[in-house]
């Protein structure tokens, strides 16, 4: 499958100093199991979430989401809840970001999810947990409508949920671009930056949220196969990672020193002088092996 930038644009002319390197520039853990927000015992299930759906059954044509095919709407919904593993942001966007949020909501309160995508499709409107999403007109009009953009085109349900949060959630890289223009998914619309990730981790995942790094300037950790190991026994980690470097190419001599994309850590061993990463990343998952140094 192949990977695509979030926010790569924005510094196109900077390039690292060694051809090679892997570049974490910046990182944050995600602390979400054992840690349930106050007042709340547990979060839901995925077969609570299925059982929610399983009594909606189908959903009627939308007059606010004209370009939204409910029979697919619904297809898309429940494909997530059952398969989370399966969410992509789409070939070419700049919603990774929105994905790998995605992905974390859909372990941590699937019935939470489906319910707030239920009811943003049936009201054009809904409040999940705090936040109350209340996408343009814009949004509204072109949610189902994408295409060239892989199997999303055929996931509505995806696109309108991405779709509102770029809409709602702001950072300074969408500062010169806050209001949808038809193929603005592929550009700074859409882009998130470390500040702005974060702060949509906190409105949309339960438990506490700690975070390590910066856009542009990488976290000083002298053991970094230790830290990641540790975290993961704390809860969810998401790298903030070079893709370019990661995904590297033989005809590819000058890359990117910034972090541009986000992935979801899954594992992470070492024996001897060899890391064994997996991690999820826009749909599916990877094993990579690397050296210590790497």
């Amino acid at each position: 499958m192949k990977t695509k930038f979030c926010i790569a644009p924005l510094l196109r002319n900077v390039v690292a100093l060694k051809t090679g390197i892997v570049l974490l520039l910046a990182f944050f853990s995600i602390a979400v199991k054992g840690l349930p927000a106050a007042g709340k015992k547990h979060t839901s299930t995925q077969e609570e979430a299925i059982a929610y759906l399983s009594k909606i059954n189908r959903l009627d044509s939308s007059t606010i989401w004209t370009g939204i095919n409910p029979t697919r709407f619904f297809k898309n919904l429940r494909k997530n809840i059952e398969h989370p593993i399966t969410v992509y942001p789409g070939e070419g966007t700049y919603f990774c970001a929105y994905s790998a949020l995605t992905y974390l909501m859909l372990q941590d309160d699937p019935l939470g999810y489906a319910r707030f995508v239920v009811e943003l499709y049936r009201n054009g409107e809904a409040m999940y947990r705090e936040t109350y999403f209340k996408p343009s007109l814009e949004v509204k009009k072109e949610a189902g409508l994408l295409n060239y953009k892989g199997v999303m085109d055929i996931n509505p349900a995806d696109q309108m949920w991405y779709l509102t949060m770029a809409d709602h959630f702001k950072g300074y890289l969408n500062t010169f671009n806050r209001i949808y223009d038809p193929g603005d998914e592929n550009n700074f619309w859409a882009s998130v930056n470390y500040a702005k990730f974060n702060r949509m981790a906190k409105r949309l995942l339960f438990g506490s949220v700690t975070s390590k790094g910066s856009d542009l300037i990488r976290p000083k950790i002298k053991d970094l196969y230790g830290y990641l190991y540790n975290k993961l026994h704390d809860g969810n980690v998401v790298l903030y990672i070079n893709n370019r470097i990661v995904h590297k190419k033989n005809h590819v001599s000058i890359k990117l020193a910034v972090p541009t994309h986000f992935i979801v850590v899954e594992k992470i061993t070492r024996i001897d002088d060899l890391v064994t990463l997996v991690y999820w990343d826009n749909g599916a998952k990877t094993l990579i092996q690397l050296s210590p140094a790497f």
